[in-house]
């Protein structure tokens, strides 16, 4: 299992655009990825369940990818969101 710490510096939070972004770079993958923030984790392959967390600007979360590609998955996933200025 990876994991990594990183904060969400989207004006937005991590809704509708941002969240979608996120969505899809997650679902290129075969690894289990989620996302926790506030207590509760989520499938990071989920629209629904992504913006149900409710993910303000500012905040600090917590994605993970368990499975056959983890390394590659958290690696793409991070410098995705990062290029799109979503986290830092």
């Amino acid at each position: 299992m990876k994991s990594i710490n990183v904060t969400v510096v989207d004006p937005v939070g991590l809704h509708a655009r941002p969240a979608t972004i996120a969505v899809n770079a997650a679902s290129k993958f075969k690894s289990e990825v989620n996302v926790a923030y506030g207590g509760r984790e989520v499938n990071m392959k989920s629209i629904m369940g992504v913006m149900s967390l409710g993910i303000p600007t500012k905040s600090e979360i917590t994605i993970t990818c368990n499975g056959e590609d983890e390394e590659e998955a958290v690696a793409a996933i991070e410098e995705v969101l990062r290029a799109q200025k979503i986290i830092a």
